[in-house]
């Protein structure tokens, strides 16, 4: 898998970001991107059909994504790293290092799961069936998963419409693939396998994903610590602070 497209600022340690599905690194790392670049390398590949990427000519497998983001990191000169996965992009990182376990330092895993349960199913094959339909109908939906309910009733009209026409008009055209593998992740005997340092965040008010399958993450990963923001599953939009300090305190080498 050649040709992501990937940002690379900062100073410092390696840290490759991970982004999710349907998303981008500046839709879901946008806010987060500065902070982290102050005590890191960061290294962030658009997934395939993400950002600059291209599409994939088939299907996406866990597997070639670990190892092409693993490449995209040696790529920018570092042979060691740490990794932020979100959302979907957790699995990746959780692959990644379990496939090169000599190269990943320490994991954050935020927003993860095991694999999907059925309420969650249920919103993900909603989603699916939305993305050959309008935009406008698409990005609400989005809109409404991905923010916690508080976030939501703060939002006047016009904010709302504005979110969702700016959601609506950067639906990443790689967007199927993405839930395609989604619904296929199952790392229940992947985690018992990590051997480095992990955080696992969950969103106490993520209306996408059910709470406990963060939980669910924590308790098969050896030694693993788990916490707690207070927002929805667009963490960067709700808690970019709290986030990123999580991460940076985390990871950041004493």
């Amino acid at each position: 898998m050649t040709g992501l497209a990937t940002l690379v600022q900062g100073a410092g340690p390696a840290l490759l970001l991970v982004h999710g599905a349907g998303g981008s690194i500046q839709a879901n790392y946008g806010p987060v991107l500065a902070p982290l670049a102050r005590h890191f390398t960061v290294v962030a590949p658009d997934l395939p059909g993400s950002g600059g990427s291209p599409v994939a000519a088939g299907p996406l497998d866990l597997a070639e994504l670990a190892d092409a983001l693993v490449d995209a990191v040696a790529g920018a000169g570092h042979e060691s790293f740490f990794v932020s996965g979100y959302s979907m992009g957790c699995a990746v990182a959780v692959t990644a290092a379990v496939r090169h376990p000599e190269r990943v330092r320490g994991l954050v895993l935020s927003a993860p799961f095991v694999e999907i349960d059925a309420a969650t199913r249920a919103k993900i094959d909603h989603w699916e069936s939305l993305l050959d339909g309008p935009r406008e109908v698409l990005a609400r939906f989005i809109l409404s998963v991905m923010c916690s309910e508080a976030y939501l009733a703060r939002l006047t009209p016009a904010q709302s419409a504005g979110f969702a026409e700016l959601i609506g008009a950067s639906v990443p055209p790689g967007s199927a693939a993405h839930v395609d593998l989604l619904t296929r992740i199952d790392l229940t005997g992947v985690l018992p396998r990590v051997t480095q340092p992990t955080l696992v965040v969950g969103a106490s008010g993520d209306r996408l994903l059910s709470h406990d399958l963060g939980k669910q993450v924590a308790d098969l990963v050896p030694g693993s610590r788990y916490t707690d923001i207070a927002c929805g599953h667009a963490m960067a939009l709700e808690a970019a602070a709290p986030w990123a300090r999580l991460i940076t305190e985390f990871l950041k080498p004493a």
